[in-house]
């Protein structure tokens, strides 16, 4: 099982950390991202909040996930029909223009029922957001391949790790300020991408609407989504339904859930990469997966205390999983990136819209420690599919590296973005 980032140098390693000397393009992309992954997570401590200023229950809330995830995973199959012909520069601020208008709405919501709706329109605009960032990062940013995706998980990690923060912090006035704050940001964003990033040349081939699914028929790309299917369950039963067992005031439930963050960044771009160079990322994915496994065990057994430890914790397995998947879901597949990115968010999207739903529903017919019991299950459900499609996820990720390589255009992104 080899590592499939490609490199045995580490990217924070070459010259004088290549992952730090990227063009404005990528700065102000990774930017817009922290602020695009901040709204994932900033709703996290301001649910009990929000349960209890629009008179809703716990599994009415978690609607807020089910709606923003289940928009989010179908619009992965537009979202390179879309860049392939306006381009990645008019993608980015077409999603961030729907993001600053359904955030905004959101704040006004009058009732869950609109606060949901309004949370399926920011899924639209962030699934265009995100999907072309990670493509636009990848084709201008200097240092290579494992530079751009240790870049996208940073930006990944510091946002979700600043949503619950922001959210406590503006949600502790009311639970309608986080959402207008995001606007704000999110507009900030549109403006540093219309500075700073130039349009990028148009692939060849224009993208059709069913190029993601025809690249899910390739065995190792179609592995890796199905095991981040289950880790997505796993992993998003703890951001949405953890809240409500820990029961605490916004600002508690903040500092709990920035921790959470701070250890899923460190170990995303700081350890993973190097554990991965010592063990191969097959063995580190696996093995996170069934410590994840145990950690969401205990959070479900354990007392008030061991929760909230078991949730911080929780991070640095989730953070180490992040960007294994990444680089797999990016490396194993023939498809242009792009398109098989598309695909395998396609496929573990659809797990982040389940959980938040089905973990309060599970407790409602059983009680408050199953749903992490099938949490759980689902974690070590997707470390047996690492361990017996190990073969189809490394097979050709080596020899496909300098394909993908010529594809980023990685040297032309770079100089059209100075």
């Amino acid at each position: 099982m080899e590592n499939t980032m490609g490199a045995n140098q580490d990217p924070f390693d070459a010259g004088a950390g290549s992952i730090l000397r990227q063009p404005k393009a990528v700065w102000a992309t990774a930017g817009a991202s922290v602020v695009a992954f901040m709204g994932i997570g900033l709703v996290d401590p301001i649910l009990p909040s929000i349960a209890s200023g629009l008179h809703a229950t716990a599994s009415q809330v978690s609607l807020l996930f089910t709606s923003y995830f289940l928009i989010t995973a179908i619009a992965m199959l537009v979202t390179g029909f879309v860049s392939s012909r306006v381009g990645g520069r008019k993608t980015l601020l077409i999603g961030l223009a729907l993001v600053v208008v359904f955030a905004g709405l959101s704040g006004t919501s009058g009732s869950v029922g609109e606060l949901v709706g309004f949370r399926a329109g920011w899924g639209l605009g962030n699934a265009l957001f995100v999907s072309t960032a990670l493509a636009v990062i990848v084709g201008a940013a200097a240092g290579g391949s494992s530079a751009a995706i240790l870049l996208y998980e940073s930006a990944l990690g510091l946002g979700m790790a600043c949503g619950p923060l922001l959210g406590a912090l503006l949600g502790d006035a009311s639970w309608r300020y986080p959402f207008f704050g995001t606007a704000f940001l999110m507009a900030v964003g549109f403006l540093c991408i219309t500075a700073f990033l130039k349009e990028q040349p148009k692939p060849a081939r224009k993208t059709s609407l069913l190029d993601p699914l025809r690249a899910l028929g390739h065995g190792g790309l179609a592995s890796a989504a199905v095991s981040a299917f289950f880790y997505n369950y796993t992993f998003f039963t703890v951001l949405a339904f953890t809240p409500f067992v820990l029961n605490m005031t916004p600002y508690k439930s903040g500092a709990v859930f920035f921790a959470w963050g701070v250890l899923l960044a460190v170990f995303s771009v700081i350890v993973a990469p190097r554990v991965q160079e010592r063990f191969g990322s097959l063995k580190v994915l696996g093995g996170s997966l069934v410590l994840l496994a145990v950690d969401v065990l205990v959070l479900g057994y354990g007392n008030h205390s061991t929760a909230i430890v078991c949730t911080i914790l929780s991070g640095a397995f989730i953070g180490v999983n992040n960007t294994v998947y990444t680089e797999l879901a990016l490396g194993v597949s023939d498809a242009p990136r792009p398109v098989a990115s598309a695909g395998y968010n396609f496929v573990r999207w659809f797990a982040a819209a389940a959980a938040p739903y089905f973990a309060p529903k599970i407790e409602e017919w059983t009680d408050i420690h199953i749903p992490f019991v099938v949490a759980a299950v689902t974690a070590v459900l997707g470390a047996l599919v690492v361990l017996v499609r190990r073969n189809a996820l490394t097979h050709e990720a080596a020899e496909l590296e300098p394909r993908h390589a010529t594809e980023d255009g990685v040297s032309v992104f770079a100089e059209q973005a100075n």
